[in-house]
């Protein structure tokens, strides 16, 4: 019987064509097809500016940098996440500060990011856990408590801007999410998406920031920036210097090397123009279809991926199992896996990771992320997924779970 994947790209030949075309373009860098890119990414999340980059952590770490966050600092984080989210607060120099996340989706707990807010803190960083939006409006709502007004403390000119802490937002599951029916783009200073072979929008490689810094505020110009800082702080992109004497350039600062190329754009343009309409009720339609199948099984406890406030991307199906150990989740994985059913985990929480435990940071101080992560278990879904494979994704499932508890009895 065939393997089922994971989470395989949808390559077909709409890809292909485009891809082919920008090939025989002859602009396979940074250019036209990356422009358009933005333009339809801004369209769809109703962002003032949007920029294409070479990966969602080159997009959080420019957003940081550029709101000048550096060492002294802290950036609250959820202890649920990859790597990158907190990886780009190290990179600055800055300190993450980890908080538990809610039992209902894997979220970040505005209860708990209240509590962890200093007087160092300059932004906040929700993530999308599997596209499922955090609770913006509850973090949204901490700015206006005097007592974190008053412990708010500007270092730079953009945070004495912007007079508050900032929302950065890791969207890096959640294109296509929506909170309180509008983009969930809308509600963060910065939302940044990642376009990476799995996500449920891909360009192979790569990420987008969208900017939607309230005035005085123009984030156009905060666009310009970062566009240069992209690109080695060049005064000029490869696009702005085609043609003429137009080659002239000065570089104003030692920036960095993380642009989007055309040769990727090409295939974000086919896949952005069939998300709403295509992969996103392809995508529901498969989580809705699991639901189903595990709905009388005891043992399922079935992710949210849409409430009265909250509409996933169902980026991902994160499965937790009842009443299960670690052990008993990592046995039941191994079966499944040799019965051809491809799964995965989502996430080890950052504090059992060597580089943050080795700074100090203890899991057992993020009960709820510990709890999820010892039972849960990421389904396959994917634009080919049929619902047999599904039937049989459950079926296996069930099987392993069912050997493995009652060995353990």
């Amino acid at each position: 019987m065939d393997k089922i994947p994971f989470a395989p790209p949808r390559i077909d030949q709409a890809i292909i064509d485009e891809v082919t075309a920008a090939l025989q373009s002859g602009w396979i860098t940074t250019g036209p097809r990356t422009k358009q890119l933005e333009k339809e990414i801004a369209a769809r999340t109703q962002s003032p500016a949007v920029l294409c980059l070479g990966s969602a952590t080159a997009g959080m770490e420019l957003v940081l940098r550029w709101l000048g966050v550096g060492p002294g600092d802290e950036v609250i984080v959820p202890a649920y996440t990859y790597c990158a989210t907190a990886n780009v607060v190290v990179h600055c120099g800055a300190k993450p500060v980890m908080v538990d996340v809610l039992h209902t989706d894997g979220t970040i707990d505005p209860e708990k990011v209240a509590a962890a807010i200093t007087p160092r803190t300059k932004a906040i960083m929700p993530v999308d856990l599997g596209g499922m939006p955090a609770n913006y409006r509850e973090l949204r709502d901490l700015f206006q408590l005097p007592a974190v007004q008053s412990q708010f403390q500007a270092r730079t000119p953009e945070q004495e801007k912007l007079g508050r802490i900032a929302l950065i937002v890791d969207a890096a599951h959640s294109i296509g999410a929506s909170y309180r029916r509008q983009p969930a783009a809308t509600y963060g200073d910065a939302t940044v998406f990642s376009f990476h072979a799995v996500k449920n929008l891909t360009t192979a490689e790569g990420g987008a920031v969208c900017l939607n810094f309230p005035p005085p505020f123009d984030n156009s110009e905060i666009y310009k920036t970062l566009n240069r800082q992209s690109l080695h702080g060049q005064s000029k992109d490869a696009l702005a210097k085609f043609g003429g004497n137009a080659w002239e350039y000065d570089v104003l600062e030692a920036g960095y090397k993380c642009n989007m190329p055309d040769i990727l754009a090409a295939i974000g343009l086919v896949e952005i123009k069939r998300y709403e309409e295509d992969t996103l009720p392809v995508r529901k339609a498969q989580f809705a279809r699991y639901h189903l199948l595990l709905q009388d099984y005891p043992w399922a406890e079935l992710p949210y991926y849409a409430t009265a406030e909250k509409q996933s991307s169902c980026h991902l199906y994160l499965l937790r199992i009842r009443d299960i150990t670690l052990e008993q989740r990592n046995a039941i994985i191994e079966k499944v896996m040799e019965a051809g059913v491809s799964v995965n985990v989502h996430y080890k929480p950052l504090p059992l990771l060597s580089v943050y435990r080795d700074m100090g940071y203890t899991a057992n101080d993020y009960p709820v992320s510990l709890d999820f992560y010892h039972r849960e278990i990421s389904l396959p879904v994917f634009y080919d997924l049929t619902p047999n494979q599904q039937e049989r994704v459950v079926k296996v499932l069930a099987t392993a779970v069912k050997e493995v508890v009652s060995q353990e009895v």
